[in-house]
């Protein structure tokens, strides 16, 4: 039994990592609709009325931020708001590193060297999987119609 204690705390950790950089990209969204059904609670709207009215915003707040991303010409402006949605992944990304780093080890200079670590490798991801996602279908066309201009054969014609 003594075996198994290490290794479902080596599992433990390994499974907050892996959520950590798979939802890192929602931290905003998070925030915002953390914040809100917050204040709802508190200002009187009860339990499943904070919860629909932290539902609504945080939704809200990834939806705007797509659609910004997808119709803005600006680089510029698409930058400020990747810059937005990243910045809080990363605080989110020390806070949980160093927060893992104080069960493996007591040094508090390692905890601030491993949290900065973790909290580049958090924004990087962040920054990666935002930019990731698909595209307007604008793009994609204007890409097509730039090849069969050229002469080129289009897309899936073959």
């Amino acid at each position: 039994m003594i075996i198994f204690g290490p290794m479902l705390v080596l599992v433990g950790i390994g499974f907050c990592c892996w959520l950590l950089f798979t939802h890192a990209v929602f931290a905003l969204s998070f925030f915002v609709g953390l914040t809100i059904g917050t204040w709802a609670f508190h200002t009187g709207a009860g339990v499943f009325g904070g919860i629909a009215a932290g539902l609504v915003p945080g939704g809200a707040t990834i939806c705007i931020g797509q659609l910004t991303l997808a119709f803005v010409p600006w680089t510029w402006l698409r930058l400020l708001i990747i810059l937005l949605y990243v910045a809080p992944a990363t605080v989110a990304g020390y806070s949980a590193t160093h927060g893992i780093t104080h069960m493996a080890m007591s040094s508090p200079a390692w905890h601030t060297v491993f949290a900065v670590v973790g909290a580049v490798a958090i924004g990087i991801t962040t920054l990666v999987r935002f930019t990731a996602w698909p595209q307007t279908d604008q793009q994609d066309s204007a890409w097509r119609g730039a090849n069969i201009s050229a002469g080129a054969s289009p897309a899936g014609s073959d």
